[in-house]
């Protein structure tokens, strides 16, 4: 049985938050710079080309690639043969977070009681999914994630003999009312059954797969193509100066669901949709 300590996963969760924070993952950047490439619009391509400037100016002076550092975002996969020892799991996650935030520049951006808004001056609690599984591995996925892009998501309970066609328009609506204001070429994580708080789990899960990866479900693979492509033909583009990039993808996640529904939730994410991750 591996034995972890809880010492052990803060310092991790500290270190992720940090990186999630300061580098863009690579799949992001290399579509930001495909989508440069292929761009024709000149305000599109400065626009871009400015994206790609500021993420390498958050490297090289190790600082936040976007002011807003989110509300932290914690998926944890634990093995169930894992001894954890020396403390409280949550309690060694949460520390973890606070000192980052705390001991760096990172903006303070949690408060304490959604009506009474009094800043907890930690960033935390840090939101915490967790799953188990089988064997020794303990899998930690940190997610920072702003609310510019947060606010533009939507949830849709659909009657079950809703199409994809009709789930491509509701995300497509979507994004449109998003517009400018999420901080486009957007990642557009959709996840669809479950029941209601199952699938804005799934759509949250879906924004943090790597996005050169496609689903497993290859009918679930072409409707995020052509989801894409229904996206970016509304010419919203970088930072809403039109373009033909207003997403760079579209990740769907799937569960089973109960024969008389069909939820579907749409979380969006910006261009700089953070995360990182480790396999103890």
């Amino acid at each position: 049985m591996k034995t972890i300590s809880c010492k052990k996963i803060e310092s991790v969760v500290y270190e992720l938050s940090l990186k999630a924070n300061i580098f863009l993952p690579d799949d992001i950047k290399e579509k930001l710079n495909e989508a440069s490439y292929n761009e024709e619009s000149e305000y599109a391509q400065f626009i871009l080309s400015k994206l790609k400037g500021n993420y390498e100016s958050a490297e090289n002076k190790f600082i936040p690639v976007c002011q807003d550092t989110g509300m932290v975002v914690v998926f944890l996969s634990i093995g169930q043969d894992i001894h954890i020892i020396d403390g409280d799991l949550y309690e060694a996650i949460q520390r973890g977070v606070e000192r980052a935030y705390t001991k760096n520049p990172l903006r303070l951006s949690v408060v304490e009681d959604p009506l009474f808004r009094k800043n907890t001056n930690t960033n935390t609690p840090a939101i915490i999914h967790t799953t188990l599984t089988k064997g020794e591995n303990l899998e930690i996925l940190v997610c920072p994630k702003g609310m510019g892009s947060e606010n533009k998501s939507r949830i849709k309970m659909f009657n079950p003999s809703a199409t994809i066609d009709d789930i491509s328009d509701f995300v497509v609506e979507t994004v449109k009312l998003a517009g400018a204001s999420a901080c486009p070429p957007m990642v557009i994580g959709i996840g669809i059954g479950g029941n209601f708080e199952y699938s804005a789990f799934l759509a949250k899960k879906a924004l943090c797969r790597n996005i050169n990866i496609r689903n497993e479900d290859k009918r679930y693979a072409k409707a995020e193509k052509d989801i894409l492509n229904n996206v970016n033909a509304l010419n919203i583009g970088p930072s809403g100066f039109g373009g033909k990039t207003t997403a760079i993808a579209v990740n769907i996640e799937k569960f089973p669901t109960h024969i008389a529904g069909l939820p579907v939730a749409v979380n969006i994410g910006c261009h700089a949709t953070r995360h990182a991750g480790i396999l103890l």
